[in-house]
């Protein structure tokens, strides 16, 4: 079993989906894991309370991933209350779609404002608590395959996780040299809450059709990739991107 004893994980967007699975194994694994949630603290502390039934620490902060500032003091917040920091993971993001001629400006820029620059705010809050930690660390961000090989109707979605995937190629070079580790993860179809509405409209059975594995992915998929980009069995593992897929990519 991989074992992540002694590390600080913070989870930006850690209260639902692959986030709060993505939590609940990285503690399971022996690492402290505070938890971000923007909206929901309810949820973030269903999580938190699982984890600490099993004996886990953690702890819960509130912070608007989009907003300049919010995750500094958060991660700040958080090394305080568990100890030096050691990884992230960027799970915030919106999942919406709309044809290019009913998409507004304020939709484009909600997605972009949310998956982009929340992607670049949380990495910049965190590099300087960890390049305090003095061992390096490890940057995971939840892209998707649909910033591979893009997406109709879901076009200013997969446009945003194509730009995190380029912002992780650029972030591994740039902090490579403090041993900082930066890496995607891209899923598929994953059954979240958040892309229950689209999964539902399409057809469960109909999308699993697609995967040569035969279902639709599931948070855990996303989670056991996430703790292995976490621990030093990844160790020189840098500006890739694992997909978690099914096998999908096979089929085009």
């Amino acid at each position: 079993m991989i074992d992540l004893s002694g590390k600080h994980i913070f989870i930006a967007g850690g209260s639902r989906g692959i986030g709060a699975e993505a939590a609940r194994m990285l503690a399971q694994a022996g690492a402290a894991v505070s938890i971000n949630f923007h909206q929901s603290q309810a949820a973030a502390e269903k999580v938190a309370d699982q984890i600490r039934s099993a004996g886990g620490k953690v702890s819960v902060l509130q912070a608007d991933v989009a907003e300049e500032g919010a995750l500094d003091v958060a991660m700040r917040a958080a090394v305080e209350e568990l100890g030096p920091l050691h990884g992230i993971v960027v799970s915030a993001g919106v999942f919406e779609g709309k044809p290019i001629e009913e998409m507004t400006v304020q939709f484009w820029e909600r997605t972009m404002s949310v998956n982009v620059r929340g992607t670049f705010l949380a990495v910049r809050a965190a590099v300087p608590l960890l390049r305090q930690s003095g061992t390096g660390g490890s940057v995971v961000i939840y892209a998707s395959t649909a910033g591979q090989r893009g997406s109709a109707v879901y076009s200013a979605y997969a446009t945003s996780k194509g730009a995190q995937i380029m912002f992780m190629r650029s972030m591994a070079l740039e902090l490579a040299p403090d041993r900082i580790r930066v890496n995607c993860i891209a899923p598929a179809w994953t059954d979240t809450e958040m892309a229950a509405p689209s999964l539902d409209e399409i057809g469960r059975e109909e999308i699993a059709s697609r995967f040569p594995l035969g279902r639709i992915g599931l948070p855990s998929d996303v989670a056991g990739a996430t703790c292995f980009l976490q621990s030093d069995l990844s160790a020189f593992i840098t500006g890739t991107t694992i997909t978690v897929d099914g096998g999908m990519d096979m089929r085009g």
